[in-house]
């Protein structure tokens, strides 16, 4: 069987939708979830204003677990407890919470690194003037580091719209349940183009944004 495209677009368009929907659902879950995890990670780690090992290695061990582990099975494996909070394994809140799970997790990590990786001499001058670890932390080194955060956030937005793709495959909705619905399984490659194409505009967007958006933040510095 082969898609009229000409009557398909309004699928596209709200498959579009669905998959934007979960991707500004998740991140904002995820945002929420991972900035804080990100910034305990970093705190608790050796010499730093909340310096506790327990708290850092089994945050480390949770994030060095859960993120290798691909996408695609870490949602089959999350199927019991999907079904236990949202009520269902389909559709697109079912696909919001795996997502977010995962995203928080990366989000925590990139934080951590970027938190990191800000110029040791910036520290330095903070305490030179009597500031606070606290206020190390806060008012210096995570504002330091948001240019490179919103780079960080936009890598992981990216990666969220792949997430939604391959929740599509287990009925989430969205431009990856196009392509298997209507492209894979009924061996249309027309459709596998179009939502191939939607994707990388999709991408393509996401990324121009959040490279204009970390470039106006660092040039106001």
């Amino acid at each position: 069987m082969k898609t009229d495209l000409t009557e398909f677009y309004p699928v596209i368009i709200q498959e579009t939708w669905n998959t934007l929907f979960m991707v500004f659902v998740t991140l904002i879950g995820a945002v929420l979830i991972g900035l804080p995890l990100g910034i305990l990670l970093y705190a608790s780690g050796k010499n730093r204003v909340l310096e506790n090992k327990w708290i850092n290695t089994v945050l480390n061990a949770l994030i060095n677990t859960i993120r290798p582990i691909p996408f695609i099975i870490f949602l089959v494996a999350l199927i019991p407890i999907t079904r236990l909070l949202v009520g269902t394994t389909i559709g697109t809140w079912a696909a919001i919470f795996p997502m977010t799970i995962a995203a928080s997790l990366s989000i925590a990590r990139v934080v951590e690194n970027n938190i990191i990786s800000v110029d040791k001499g910036v520290i330095e001058a903070a305490q030179a003037m009597g500031s606070s670890k606290f206020d190390i932390l806060f008012k210096v080194l995570i504002p330091e580091a948001a240019g490179s955060l919103i780079l960080g956030l936009t890598f992981v937005t990216v990666s969220l719209i792949e997430f939604s793709a391959v929740a599509g495959l287990v009925g989430a909705g969205g431009i990856g349940y196009l392509a298997f619905t209507y492209g894979y399984q009924r061996f249309d490659v027309a459709v596998m183009f179009v939502t191939v194409v939607v994707l990388i505009v999709l991408v393509q967007i996401t990324q121009f944004i959040g490279n204009k958006v970390a470039n106006i933040y660092t040039n106001r510095l």
